[in-house]
């Protein structure tokens, strides 16, 4: 007798580990610096309202990066459900805090689900206020609730600095 094991939906791709996805961001050689965020109450429901998302966690941590002291930004790794599985992006702000950049660095869904990489180009350098799919940001047919997800996590990364870090760091 023979027995077939099948790994049912072993679907998932791992892009950028952690050290990659900071290299990424600031560059080869940039001096990082872990932002551990601990928000209030007032906070979150700040966040909440401006972000219009929901934050799971009271918990945020975002990455400094620095160049022989100069200010290069900050980048957020943000992980969400998709559909039924989970997503990760690494979103990055310039110095003044403008959406710069957006990788995927690990998706689990079916790939013909993710956002390509070009789709996220039209959210950079809009304000939190501009970031509404389907208001100015197309949407990706058959991938609509991977690019809803991603427009929301922007738009969380953005209402935290502007809460939290814009006038303090």
């Amino acid at each position: 007798m023979i027995a077939v094991l099948v790994a049912g939906n072993a679907i998932g791709t791992i892009y950028y580990g952690k050290k990659e996805a900071l290299e990424l961001a600031f560059g080869k050689g940039a001096q990082v610096e872990i932002l551990s965020l601990f928000l209030t109450d007032s906070q979150v429901e700040e966040i909440e309202q401006l972000a219009r998302a929901k934050l799971e966690s009271k918990l945020f941590t975002f990455y400094v990066g620095r160049n022989e002291g100069e200010l290069l930004g900050y980048a957020a790794i943000e992980s969400h459900t998709v559909r039924t599985k989970p997503e990760t992006l690494l979103i990055i702000l310039t110095s003044r805090g403008e959406l710069d950049k957006i990788y995927t660095l690990a998706f689990h869904e079916p790939p013909e689900y993710q956002p390509p990489q070009r789709w996220f180009a039209q959210l950079y350098h809009r304000q939190i206020t501009e970031l509404n799919l389907n208001y100015g940001i197309q949407g990706i047919t058959g991938a609509t609730l991977s690019s809803r997800a991603a427009v929301s996590s922007a738009r969380k990364v953005l209402a935290i600095y502007q809460v939290v870090i814009k006038e303090k760091y």
